[in-house]
């Protein structure tokens, strides 16, 4: 299996992306990423995938986000360790297929990488 999409089952764009990779007819995996925290090793594993910087997975409109990390200058490494340890912060929904992936959020992304 090589699709997988790392779900948040509230979030309207994650439930319009699962409903299209379910249409696709092609197996997959969901992740629910806030019950299965992406392990540091994955979180890179999925930066490298997206070919993004981990600011740039940050949600910045969480109260989280605004509470804690606004402000801040955090190296790589430190982001990826927010993100693991408050994986709300985490744009939704990733899918991954093979070795490339999209934050899903459009039409044209989820299209890219199915």
């Amino acid at each position: 299996m090589s699709i997988t999409i790392y779900h948040n089952s509230r979030c309207s764009k994650s439930n319009a992306a699962l409903k299209e990779i379910t249409k696709s007819g092609e197996p997959f995996e969901v992740v629910n990423y806030l019950e299965a925290v992406p392990s540091i090793t994955e979180l890179k594993s999925l930066l490298a995938k997206l070919d993004l910087n981990p600011i740039d997975i940050v949600r910045k409109t969480e109260k989280i986000y605004l509470e804690k990390f606004k402000d801040k200058n955090l190296s790589d490494a430190e982001w990826i360790k927010a993100l693991h340890e408050n994986p709300i912060l985490i744009q939704r929904p990733i899918i991954v297929n093979s070795d490339k992936a999209v934050i899903a959020r459009s039409e044209e992304a989820i299209d890219s990488i199915l």
